[in-house]
C-alpha cells in the first residue's frame, strides 16, 4: 500500500461483521450494523507541540482497536475500504 497519514491520523481496517448471532440467527446485510473493531494499517509520524517536539502516537501498524460508532472517514485506497481517523477517536487498543 502506498499511503501514509499525516500527524496524529491512523488508517483502520475495518474487521468483518458477524454472519450470526450467538443463538445461531443468520443476520441479513441491510440489517448489519457497521462493526466499531479494526486493526490500525498505517499510523502518521505523531503531533507537533508548540515547541516543535513531536509526540508519537500510541497506536502501530497491526493493533487491534476500538473506536466510536461515527469516527472517521470512509476512504477507498488501493480498492479496499478503510478509515482515516484521528488517534483522538480511538477508544482503546484490545488485547
Amino acid at each position: 500500500m502506498n499511503f501514509r497519514p499525516l500527524h496524529d491520523r491512523v488508517l483502520v481496517r475495518r474487521v468483518e461483521a458477524e454472519e450470526k448471532t450467538a443463538g445461531g440467527i443468520i443476520i441479513p446485510e441491510t440489517a448489519k450494523e457497521k462493526p466499531q473493531e479494526g486493526e490500525v494499517v498505517a499510523t502518521g509520524t505523531g503531533t507537533r507541540a508548540d515547541d516543535g517536539k513531536i509526540t508519537p502516537l500510541d497506536v502501530k501498524a497491526g493493533d487491534k482497536i476500538l473506536f466510536g460508532k461515527w469516527s472517521g472517514t470512509e476512504v477507498k485506497v488501493d480498492g479496499e475500504d478503510l478509515l482515516i481517523m484521528k488517534e483522538s477517536d480511538i477508544l482503546g487498543i484490545v488485547g
